[in-house]
């Protein structure tokens, strides 16, 4: 029987598919004028749904760790919808023409690269937390992200390019929490059986 952190990991997975039918669909719901930032109406649905499904990533933690609910079920499907959530939102800004294509590649690797090393880290039997940079660079891209998805409201009716600027910091904290990632973990890669 499924967990509530489990439920609430699980119910991020499927509000994917969901944000992407709002971002990439071509809805004609119209615009909606916000403080002169003119967002399509369906890219506004599509922040809020990635937005509440970015929530839940920190509220299963927390319902897992206060009521001592870890599981291995948890422990397999937090960071996979993580990696899904992420990966799906970068995609589907770089088809929208919001973000550029080497951004999404060099986020996506490191995702990629990190899972690596925590398998070969899981098949002899260590788990790997998350770091402190690693949890302010997922909150960074979440930022980003969301900047993007809104076109950069409030900022576009002060010309402050904070969506550039939040997927800029997320890129670079992407990279060196990546370096780190890596540092602290070589011993697992240099391990000879």
């Amino acid at each position: 029987m499924l967990n509530l952190p489990n439920k609430i990991t699980i119910s991020r997975i499927f509000l994917i598919p969901i944000f992407m039918i709002f971002l990439l669909v071509p809805f004609s719901f119209g615009e909606v004028n916000f403080i002169g930032t003119m967002i399509p109406i369906a890219h506004l649905i599509g922040a809020i749904i990635f937005i509440i499904a970015a929530v839940t990533d920190f509220l299963d933690g927390y319902y897992a760790r206060k009521y001592q609910l870890v599981t291995n079920l948890g422990k397999f499907l937090d960071p996979l919808a993580d990696k899904l959530l992420i990966t799906a939102a970068l995609i589907a800004l770089v088809e929208l023409q919001l973000l550029p294509a080497w951004i999404a590649i060099i986020i996506i690797s490191r995702e990629f690269a990190v899972t690596g090393i925590r398998l070969v880290a899981a098949a002899d039997g260590d788990v790997i937390a998350a770091s402190n940079l690693g949890k302010l660079k997922t909150v960074s891209q979440i930022v980003a992200i969301s900047a993007l998805m809104l076109h950069n409201w409030p900022f576009q009716a002060i010309s402050l390019p904070f969506d550039m600027i939040a997927i800029w910091v997320a890129t670079f904290l992407t990279i060196v929490s990546g370096v780190d990632y890596f540092q602290k973990n070589q011993h697992i890669l240099l391990k000879s059986k």
